[in-house]
């Protein structure tokens, strides 16, 4: 288990499994997208998972992390308990997190 709270923009190896029908398997590596303020106080997460299989998809967000080019699955946003944060990765450059930031807020907007 993580012993300090994980901080939004941040990656880390995540044990997704189990899942059901088409969700993102196994343990990867996600990005942390709920804020500090949530994360110090709760004991769930909320991480996007990334993956190297690319699709030209709205809800994605390109990545280049630790050499591999990938990207940021938006439309499969999980809450997780902190007890499948295996491993902190590192944290994704400040352009990723704008892209992955920006892409949330027309996500989730009202037209």
């Amino acid at each position: 288990m993580v012993g300090r709270p994980p901080r939004r923009d941040e990656v880390w190896l995540v044990s997704l499994d189990p899942t059901q029908g088409v969700e993102i398997q196994k343990t990867r590596p996600c990005l942390v997208i709920s804020p500090d303020e949530m994360n110090q106080h709760l004991r769930t997460v909320i991480i996007a998972p990334m993956t190297t299989v690319v699709r030209p998809y709205p809800t994605r967000v390109s990545i280049r992390f630790r050499g591999k080019h990938g990207q940021v699955v938006l439309d499969q946003l999980r809450a997780v308990d902190r007890q499948r944060l295996l491993r902190k990765l590192g944290t994704v450059a400040s352009s990723t997190a704008q892209a992955a930031s920006a892409t949330l807020i027309e996500m989730f907007a009202r037209v």
